[in-house]
């Protein structure tokens, strides 16, 4: 899936040296399948894992975890350390963060919306944990999303789909009449509110 070099794991486990005991890895791609997307990495402690959609991958002394809905545009990625006059940077190379990946089981409007899910709501709802995946829809137009993450349990849930993402899905897909949340919600410590 992911390969880092000698030099930038090395590089890597100095940084860490520097954080609290416990920090590892984030690598996430920013609006995935599009033009605009773009690779970074980031700390995480152990609060900010989510055990059910957080995927592991283990180096020697660090981890990193990496959210399931980015792990299609981070396939054959590789970690490398540069160094020029300039300094040393890590650099991340991920040749599949701008392509669309495309399901045979979905119709054209489930690509869409799941993209548009994939590269503009779940980007803001991985911020608090959470993320979001098209359930189905229906022949009238009524789309059914089930949360995960922080968004499971989280008070807001309401607000964040009525308000938020129906309103963005039926501005940019004029073939949807409403948007349904199929979600069992169960409050709990991984609930964001």
């Amino acid at each position: 899936m992911i390969k880092i070099s000698k030099k930038a794991k090395k590089y890597i486990i100095k940084l860490l040296s520097k954080q609290e005991l416990g920090t590892n890895i984030r690598i996430f791609v920013d609006s995935p399948g599009t033009m605009y997307a773009e690779c970074g990495m980031a700390y995480c402690d152990m609060n900010d894992i989510d055990k059910k959609n957080d995927h592991k991958f283990s180096f020697d002394f660090f981890d990193v975890y990496i959210h399931k809905l980015m792990l299609p545009f981070l396939k054959d990625s590789i970690i490398d350390l540069v160094k020029n006059d300039l300094g040393t940077k890590i650099t991340l190379k991920a040749p599949y963060a701008k392509i669309l990946n495309k399901s045979k089981n979905f119709s054209q409007l489930q690509n869409s919306i799941k993209n548009f899910l994939t590269t503009q709501i779940n980007p803001k709802l991985l911020l608090h944990g959470g993320s979001v995946a098209l359930y189905d829809i229906t022949d009238s137009g009524v789309v059914f999303l089930k949360f995960s993450g922080g968004c499971n349990g989280c008070s807001m849930i309401d607000i964040t789909l009525k308000k938020g993402i129906e309103k963005k899905l039926i501005k940019n897909f004029p073939e949807i009449s409403s948007v349904e949340d199929v979600t069992h919600h169960i409050s709990g410590k991984h609930s964001y509110y």
